[in-house]
């Protein structure tokens, strides 16, 4: 069986113009009109360095939005997205203008803490998947505006992303179900599309009226692990599996092991907490 979705698109680049926007977006909500303590404190030529540092253990992501931040500066990376880093290490260092440094500081670490974070968050969660069949996938309950951002950080911790939106990929959830007046009706029409479709299943009848249907990706929302072996045992593979909802590092495994192709984590960017890191002058 293959170890991505059907319905998985290419994912997003840290030059995706939306991430662009999100930086300028940032800038202009902290910025403002300008930095009036550094204009006041720095002299106008001064010239400075700096660097960043870790002071907790994480997974480093996000150091590609350096680059794009620190445009009229010198940045030197020291480590690619994916490190597993210790605390106290120095990942990337800056040297340019004193006034623009201090006053991008505070949107640079907004940034990578929240980057880290969640690739952090996603590793341990790979690891909790070692050894087993199961994909790692993200999901769509994300920060407004910074979807791109956790879902590159997701890759670098090792995760897979899922559809990046509602415009990517067909997923038949609950309430299309409601909607369109049942599993059947809800199939029916997504065939004229000619697109693979993934639908979510509440229960067993449901399940075997998809595969009546033809599904051919079925994601079991909230089953316990007990139901989803026994489901994978109905499906006999007729269809690939994902699982969903309250999925967590002390369960997850469980899950995988019942026979879950793919396993759909919001927590890996909803509940994800930011990562400790300083900027420092030299």
């Amino acid at each position: 069986m293959p170890s991505t979705p059907h319905h998985l698109v290419t994912s997003p680049g840290w030059r995706d113009p939306r991430v662009a926007n999100l930086i300028a977006l940032a800038l202009a909500e902290d910025v403002g009109d300008g930095d009036l303590t550094t204009e006041a404190c720095v002299a106008e030529n001064a010239q400075a360095r700096g660097y960043f540092l870790t002071r907790e253990s994480l997974v480093l992501a996000g150091t590609p939005l350096l680059e794009m931040l620190y445009q009229e500066e010198r940045v030197e990376l020291l480590f690619p997205d994916g490190s597993e880093l210790e605390a106290e290490f120095v990942f990337a260092r800056v040297e340019g203008s004193a006034r623009r440094l201090l006053t991008l500081e505070r949107t640079a670490l907004n940034l990578i803490q929240r980057a880290c974070g969640v690739a952090t968050l996603t590793r341990r969660y790979i690891e909790a998947l070692k050894g087993t069949r199961c994909t790692l996938l993200d999901t769509r309950k994300t920060t407004p505006g910074m979807r791109v951002i956790e879902k590159l950080a997701v890759q670098a911790g090792g995760g897979t992303n899922h559809r990046i939106g509602l415009y990517d990929a067909i997923l038949i959830k609950n309430n299309h179900i409601n909607a369109a007046g049942g599993v059947r009706q809800a199939l029916d029409g997504t065939r004229a599309t000619g697109l693979p479709v993934e639908i979510e299943v509440r229960d067993f009848s449901e399940l075997d009226e998809a595969l009546a249907c033809g599904a051919r990706h079925i994601l079991l929302d909230n089953f316990t692990p007990k139901e989803v072996a026994q489901a994978a045992g109905v499906i006999n593979g007729r269809a690939r599996i994902e699982v969903s909802g309250n999925l967590a590092l002390p369960t997850i495994r469980a899950y995988a092991e019942a026979g879950a192709d793919f396993a759909s984590v919001g927590a890996l960017t909803h509940s994800a907490p930011a990562s400790d890191i300083s900027f420092r002058f030299e």
